[in-house]
């Protein structure tokens, strides 16, 4: 696996609406898997690769994978007379997760690392009952350290804010912000890699679109379905892994270290029933290690795929995932790679 794909992936900025930076880091790193590479309307990257061999007697299917481009982050809304900028979320948080982070403002005047905190009392001075407090995402701020003019001059209202924290590889996982999606984008990369290198070749055509937008309503998907109005749709994202203490075993939704995830059902959509047991088949067969999952709450842009134009087939793939929309996402590298492989397997053999 290209770890420094996916390292660089994570930690360039991007969220929902502002994706370009990472859209142009795919650009340059797909360059001779697809026949065209064009830009969508709402930014997504549409990518087609023609079929490279044909099966008698039968038209090619039209296969849309989606792996959507944008992270978590936020949008300055305020900034005060001290220089603080006040934000806007573009996706989901648990504030929990915010006290005492470093971030980086990428903005008109280029790229600020800053400080986000709530507003309040430090530990010191703070009662018992404001520090059980959580507070609302409203109440986060972020402090660049630098004079009120010089913020006023280099910000404005509308730039964004992401997490600011490095990708780390450890002996089995890695551990970034933002693998939630870039981790499909990589996994999109790496098997139109393995299917380009295979003397197979493919036999139908395959469409990548690397989508905006999924972290606000699936939109940029929405779009990009309507267009290739594919037959079969493939959803890449990570899914949950909620294997750590403090977690009913009924409740882990995946286990690290036992594959990739075949979802059956999230909250935005149900795979199709004939394309989860072909997908399971293809795994035992190969001896790539899977797990079926059942996602009660959450969802991802097969399910745009699935109900656009004239509707499509559709399945969802992953990685299970542990603190997802945190900045310490955790993925175990042997469920990437079998993510990678079940994709990659059943392109070539579709």
């Amino acid at each position: 696996m290209d770890i420094p794909l996916l390292h660089e992936l994570c930690e360039t900025p991007a969220v929902p609406g502002r994706e370009e930076r990472v859209r142009a880091l795919v650009q340059r790193r797909i360059r001779g898997l697809f026949d065209s590479v064009t830009t969508d309307p709402l930014g997504s990257l549409i990518c087609t690769r023609k079929p490279r061999r044909t099966v008698r007697g039968r038209p090619a299917t039209r296969v849309l994978i989606a792996a959507h481009m944008d992270e978590i982050g936020f949008y300055v809304r305020h900034i005060d007379a001290q220089g603080f900028l006040w934000l806007n979320p573009a996706g989901g948080f648990d504030p929990r997760n915010l006290f005492a982070r470093r971030v980086l403002v990428v903005a008109r005047g280029g790229d600020f690392v800053g400080v986000m905190n709530a507003g309040g009392k430090p530990i010191h001075i703070s009662t018992d009952a404001e520090r059980q407090r959580v507070p609302g995402t409203e109440e986060f701020f972020v402090d660049l350290g630098m004079d009120p003019k010089e913020v006023r001059k280099k910000v404005e209202i509308g730039d964004f804010v992401v997490m600011h924290e490095p990708f780390v590889e450890l002996p089995e996982v890695v551990v970034s912000k933002a693998l939630d999606n870039r981790m499909a984008c990589f996994v999109a990369i790496e098997a139109l890699r393995a299917v380009q290198s295979s003397r197979r070749g493919n036999a139908i055509e395959i469409v990548v679109a690397f989508t905006t937008q999924e972290e606000v309503g699936l939109r940029g998907a929405a779009v990009a379905a309507n267009v290739a109005r594919a037959d079969i749709g493939i959803g890449l994202d990570v899914n949950l892994a909620c294997d750590t203490p403090g977690v009913p075993e009924t409740q882990r939704v995946t286990k690290q270290g036992d594959g990739t995830a075949v979802m059956v059902q999230d909250s935005s959509m149900i795979s199709d029933h004939s394309l989860l047991q072909q997908f399971c088949a293809l795994a035992r067969r190969h001896r790539i290690p899977h797990q079926r999952a059942v996602l009660p709450r959450g969802g991802q842009d097969a399910a745009a795929v699935q109900r656009a134009a004239r509707g499509a087939r559709c399945i969802a793939l992953g990685a299970g995932t542990r603190y997802i929309h945190t900045a310490t996402e955790t993925i175990n590298k042997g469920d990437l790679q079998a993510t990678i492989d079940l994709l990659s397997t059943w392109l070539l053999q579709a």
